[in-house]
C-alpha cells in the first residue's frame, strides 16, 4: 500500500506537470483513499495484539475415537 501512494505522488506530480487537470482529480481522489487506507492499517497494528490461546487438548476426543472403534471391533468379532 506504501508503494501504491507512493506511485500515486509521482502520477501526482506527472499530471501537475503535464496539465492533465481530469487526470489530476482523479489521482488526487485516489491518493486520499489510498492515504485513508494506510491510517486505517496502521491504527489496527496498534490496536491488535496477539493472544496466547494455548494447545488446545485432545485427549478427550482421542478417548472417545478409540472407544468408538474399539466397540466397532468388538461388534465386528462377534
Amino acid at each position: 500500500m506504501e508503494e501504491i501512494h507512493a506511485n500515486l505522488h509521482d502520477r501526482l506530480q506527472e499530471a501537475k506537470e503535464q496539465g492533465w487537470l481530469g487526470e489530476f482529480a482523479a489521482i488526487e481522489a485516489s491518493l486520499a483513499a489510498a492515504e485513508q487506507k494506510l491510517a486505517a492499517m496502521r491504527d489496527l497494528t496498534t490496536r491488535h495484539h496477539t493472544v496466547h490461546l494455548g494447545m488446545p487438548d485432545l485427549r478427550g476426543v482421542v478417548a472417545r475415537i478409540d472407544s468408538k472403534q474399539r466397540n466397532e471391533d468388538a461388534k465386528r468379532q462377534s
